[in-house]
């Protein structure tokens, strides 16, 4: 008795550094049975607790259900039993991971609880102007520089970065971004790529605070801005009522409704961000379209498909500056904050390998996925400039036919090829197409 009392003590230790609390209380109970009567050690525990929090995540069996009970050889015991335990559900979640994911049979119960936000004025010290957060030397990489005009989302992908580093539902906006933005020097000579979107989304909070107001001054008093701002939502408003400088730019991430329906919580359907994006085309702004994050699973091909030829079908190219392709990557504290989350997601159901340091899908999987979506467009190819974002330079050429020898020979690219299109669009060629392929 005072063994288990002394194991119990050490238990419970343990569980507050593997997240066991995040567990139904059941298996949270289960699991302390059966680490006492297995002797498991911290990184036992550990892994087990990961696979058990998966198990729930996916809203698969539970790890009660698989854990192996009576068919062990009775000639196992000790560690060797532990040993033969531990490999068998891993066994079982490996074998999940690798299987296509299906959504058909998933219930609504897999979407998160609603929240809702709370915008809250809070001065920063600084403007929050840097580079891509997620940028790495492993990568190739635009050298986008970011603008964080707001902080927090008020969408709920359930794969989204931004949850490793805000928390809760307060969304922050800056009661001096104005000032501090018109107080920014910008050099004339040379030229900038500046994105809204990677701190919260663009569009969401429309002209909130006059964050709108400010960014349109800033492009209009720097055309050698190039002002991106993108967004999952329909709420254009502001660009339907207000004269828009040609250097801002409307991208539109998009995905099939199977990923937007499970888990890009809160976000517009489909065919509102379509929908949005043809309102602004037809304003004369530039937009782009961002298939980042491509998600793998049963249906892929067809789904992504029917957009890739919607989006040809609404749009000309002349109006479209950019179309982006990547996939999920993710960092060990965006996968501890979903597993933790408590709501039901297929998102993390995968083969995770690793990718310059963080977790993706294994390259012949994104080779596939990549080079299909590039086919499918491939009327845009010398149109439309098209990119991997944050992948490996490797994959560039398998699905291109070229690759970059460097970040800043791709920003360079980049760079030169919107700037043609924004000049292409201050000189009205692109108005006799807008008129043939607007969509009500």
């Amino acid at each position: 008795m005072k063994n288990k009392q002394t194991y119990e003590q050490k238990f419970r230790r343990i569980a507050a550094q593997v997240q066991l609390a995040a567990l139904p209380e059941a298996e949270q109970a289960f699991l302390r049975e059966k680490s006492y009567q297995h002797r498991l050690t911290l990184q036992e525990l550990r892994q087990i607790v990961e696979m058990a929090l998966d198990f729930a995540t996916w809203n698969e069996t539970s790890i009660r259900e698989v854990w192996p009970n009576d068919d062990l050889s009775p000639k196992l015991a000790g560690k060797a039993a532990k040993a033969k335990v531990i490999e068998r559900i891993r066994r079982h979640w490996d074998a999940l991971k690798q299987a296509a994911n299906c959504y058909r049979n998933v219930g609504p119960s897999i979407k998160p609880p609603t929240q809702k936000s709370v915008l809250v004025r809070r001065e920063k010290e600084k403007l929050g102007l840097g580079y891509c957060p997620v940028a790495s030397l492993k990568t190739r990489c635009c050298n986008l520089m970011t603008l964080d005009t707001v902080e927090n989302c008020g969408f709920d992908c359930s794969y989204c970065s931004i949850q490793s580093f805000y928390h809760g539902s307060r969304v922050y906006f800056d009661p001096r971004f104005a000032e501090k933005l018109n107080a920014l020097q910008i050099d004339p000579d040379r030229v900038y790529h500046i994105g809204t979107g990677q701190s919260s989304d663009s569009l969401l909070w429309g002209n909130k605070y006059g964050t709108l107001d400010a960014l349109t001054d800033f492009a209009r008093r720097h055309p050698n801005v190039i002002l991106e701002m993108k967004t999952k939502s329909k709420n254009v408003s502001y660009f339907l009522k207000h004269e828009i400088p040609k250097n801002i730019i409307c991208t539109w991430s998009l995905n099939t409704p199977t990923i937007i329906t499970y888990e890009e919580h809160l976000t517009a359907s489909l065919q509102d961000r379509l929908g949005a994006a043809r309102k602004v085309a037809d304003r004369g702004i530039l937009v782009g379209f961002h298939f980042h994050p491509m998600v793998h699973y049963d249906a892929w091909k067809q789904d992504y498909s029917e957009i890739f030829e919607m989006i040809q079908k609404r749009f000309d190219p002349l109006e479209v500056a950019l179309v982006s392709l990547g996939t999920l990557t993710f960092t060990k504290p965006v996968i501890r904050q979903i597993r933790t989350r408590q709501f039901q997601s297929k998102i993390l159901q995968m083969p995770l390998v690793d990718a310059g340091g963080k977790l993706s899908y294994p390259e012949e999987t994104k080779l596939e996925m990549f080079r299909h979506a590039y086919d499918c467009f491939q009327s845009w190819h010398n149109e439309v400039f098209f990119y991997l974002c944050m992948e490996n330079n490797r994959l560039w050429k398998p699905v291109f036919g070229y690759e970059y020898p460097s970040n800043a020979a791709l920003e360079a690219a980049m760079k030169s090829s919107y700037m043609e299109k924004i000049r292409q669009t201050k000189a009205g060629r692109s108005s006799a197409s807008r008129t043939s392929y607007g969509v009500a």
